[in-house]
């Protein structure tokens, strides 16, 4: 039952609001999630202002890492296989045929909560987390569920990461 949720959310979401612009929006922002690079330039980006905390800075940049390598290790784990519909083909491309949870997203929400650690005035960067992770599924990159294990993951991984 909650495979065939997941999958009929997978297809709403592959198949409605979508526009050039929009999936050109979301390709970019896969992009930028990949490997954690936007959290790392972030990260580097607020060390450099904020010399005050450049230490608590330059944990969350190696924490985008960090959180794909445990991301990697549990996708080893549960080796769920990435979503096929048919005539549906993804809009993207993935270092790995392994599905379970999203990298982008685990990395997306351990990054922005380390980073709301360090100063609360960076808990808007959950907005670019959250679109980097619907964007996965928007692309057929990922089954929603997908997403929300990467998110539980990230958020658990951001929460127990020391900064100081």
């Amino acid at each position: 039952m909650l495979a065939r949720l997941d999958h009929r959310l997978l297809f709403a979401m592959r198949t409605r609001f979508h526009d050039k612009r929009v999936e050109l929006g979301a390709k970019m922002l896969g992009l930028l999630g990949e490997f954690g690079a936007v959290w790392i330039a972030i990260a580097l980006a607020l060390a450099s202002a904020d010399p005050d905390r450049r230490s608590p800075w330059l944990r969350t940049a190696a924490l985008a890492p960090l959180a794909m390598g445990l991301n990697y290790a549990v996708k080893r784990i549960v080796h769920r296989p990435r979503p096929r519909l048919e005539g549906l083909p993804p809009l993207g491309r993935a270092p790995s045929s392994l599905s379970f949870p999203s990298g982008h997203t685990t990395a997306s929400f351990a990054c922005a909560l380390a980073m709301t650690r360090v100063d609360a005035r960076a808990a808007p960067l959950f907005v670019l987390a959250s679109l980097i992770a619907l964007g996965r599924p928007y692309l057929g990159m990922h089954y929603p569920s997908d997403v929300l294990g990467g998110a539980l993951l990230g958020t658990a991984f951001g929460l127990v990461v020391p900064l100081t």
